[in-house]
């Protein structure tokens, strides 16, 4: 079974409830995902990785992204279709990047908008043929059967395997003492691999609650909202 399914089929039970919150205190943002939400924008990504870019199990998937609501669509997504997340462009069938971020290294570059109401690049659309991801992959299904099995010894991310990961993640939420039900705030970056696995793959395996804050500025008035029970700050 692959990583995505293994990370969200649990939590589908109690759907409505919050899976990841993100505050971006620059912009003065907050976006709250449900579990049902989460798993929608997953389901769109790894559609859309699929019917665009014929995205299968082991292709590498570059993601040059920060720790923001649409990362976590954005790498749930393309493990649900068995991409392999990497760092780098080169050679990737796919990357994503921001609006600043550079295009062209990979056979194809999905630009990630990061607007915070999940609007795409807007008029002026995405440059040197690149693709909108929030515009086009929005437009894609809301559910996803993999048509190709991802075998546990598939390479997820930056070569380590969907197992791999899964224990790993395991391991870090026993360290850093997160469990099922915790609401987790954290200011870490989510670099590869491990501010991803630490603060989105561990707690959500976990059964627990994301809340990422970027440009902290109100982090004790987050934490007191949000009721935070573990903090990675």
């Amino acid at each position: 079974m692959n990583l995505t399914d293994q990370l969200l089929r649990p939590l589908l039970s109690s759907s409505a409830r919050p899976a990841v919150t993100h505050y971006d205190d620059a912009a003065g943002s907050r976006v709250e995902l449900s579990v049902a939400t989460l798993a929608n924008w997953a389901a769109k990504t790894a559609n859309w990785l699929v019917e665009e870019f014929d995205v299968e199990p082991g292709d590498p998937v570059a993601v040059d992204l920060p720790a923001h609501w649409q990362t976590a669509g954005v790498l749930l997504g393309t493990w649900w279709c068995g991409g392999h997340v990497v760092a780098g462009a080169d050679g990737a069938r796919v990357a994503f990047t921001g609006p600043d971020g550079a295009t062209g290294a990979a056979d194809d570059t999905a630009v990630v908008a990061l607007d915070p109401l999940g609007r795409g690049l807007g008029p002026q659309g995405a440059p040197d043929s690149a693709f909108d991801y929030l515009s086009d992959a929005r437009t894609a299904g809301d559910d996803f059967t993999p048509l190709i099995p991802v075998p546990g010894d598939t390479p997820a991310l930056l070569g380590s395997t969907v197992d791999e990961v899964l224990a790993t993640a395991a391991t870090r939420a026993a360290e850093l003492g997160i469990g099922a039900g915790d609401r987790v705030l954290s200011t870490r970056p989510w670099t590869l691999p491990g501010g991803v696995v630490d603060a989105l793959v561990a707690p959500l395996a976990a059964g627990a609650h994301v809340v990422q804050v970027s440009s902290p500025a109100k982090l004790d008035a987050h934490r007191a909202a949000e009721a935070a029970t573990v903090d990675l700050s």
